[in-house]
């Protein structure tokens, strides 16, 4: 394939490799993504966004008049993703700083349909993730590290599982998928989530197809979402959410809609070369 340009950005230290590639000329294949992805023989990161104008993405072009751009996100294994909540926000950041969309609302297409992302000249980024809903199984068993732990599912785009613990230790070493019953077939991201006080939560994530994240911003508004029925909070019901990388804002508004806030941080550019 020979070079390949990218930028380098996090949100709350999740890391994407950004793949400028506006007329969909790239053959973005899995073999690519883990490679850009190793930390060890790549460029390291969670996972790749590909840059592409949604009139060139088959996944996308039905939102074309709707949204000029789809964020065609994967995971870190090369699987495909609906949504990935810091991910949006730095592939926005990366729109207005390269001069392709000016600061303010955008709408960006994704597997998941258009969000609306508030973004500015600098500082954190503001993201409409949409309604959370409750796909079920009602019963969701997750085990760690020797422990079994009720879970409550929720989709925010992608799935959830999300279990409420007294401490994060509690999930051990997250490196290998927590054991999840029943067996999702797409797979589902796992969070483990501590009450730090009032409308203040911390949580530790396994993602489908990328392992232990530094933060995961779907994780965070299903985290939300659930802790604020275990709390019994009226809408609109905002929390602080502390990750390991950071920190992030969530509010899941009176309409249903989840809205999500955090830094968006681009680190690198540069040309990588791939066999």
């Amino acid at each position: 394939m020979g070079s390949l340009a990218f930028v380098k950005g996090h949100g709350t230290e999740n890391d994407f490799v950004l793949l400028p590639d506006p007329d969909g000329a790239l053959d973005l294949t899995p073999a690519v993504v883990r490679a850009l992805c190793d930390r060890r023989a790549g460029i390291g990161a969670d996972g790749v966004l590909r840059v592409v104008r949604s009139e060139n993405a088959a996944d996308a072009v039905a939102m074309a008049a709707e949204a000029t751009w789809f964020m065609d996100y994967r995971n870190a294994d090369g699987s495909l993703a609906e949504m990935c909540g810091n991910g949006i926000r730095v592939y926005a950041r990366f729109l207005v700083d390269e001069g392709l969309e000016q600061p303010g609302v955008l709408r960006i297409a994704t597997r998941d349909g258009v969000k609306v992302v508030r973004v500015g000249t600098a500082g954190d980024v503001t993201v409409d993730m949409g309604p959370a809903t409750f796909p079920g199984p009602d019963e969701v068993k997750v085990r760690a590290s020797g422990r079994t732990w009720s879970a409550t599912s929720v989709a925010v785009g992608n799935p959830h599982a999300v279990v409420m613990v007294d401490d994060l230790d509690e999930a051990g070493r997250l490196r290998d998928a927590p054991e999840v019953e029943p067996v999702f077939p797409d797979g589902v991201n796992v969070e483990f989530v501590v009450s730090r006080g009032e409308r203040h939560i911390a949580l530790r994530v396994h993602e489908r197809g990328s392992g232990e994240t530094r933060s995961c911003g779907t994780g965070a508004c299903a985290a939300v979402v659930a802790a604020a029925r275990r709390d019994g909070v009226a809408l609109p019901a905002s929390y602080v959410v502390d990750v390991p990388g950071g920190r992030l804002e969530v509010t899941e508004r009176a309409d249903g809609h989840v809205e999500l806030t955090g830094p968006a941080v681009l680190v690198a550019r540069g040309d990588v070369l791939l066999a």
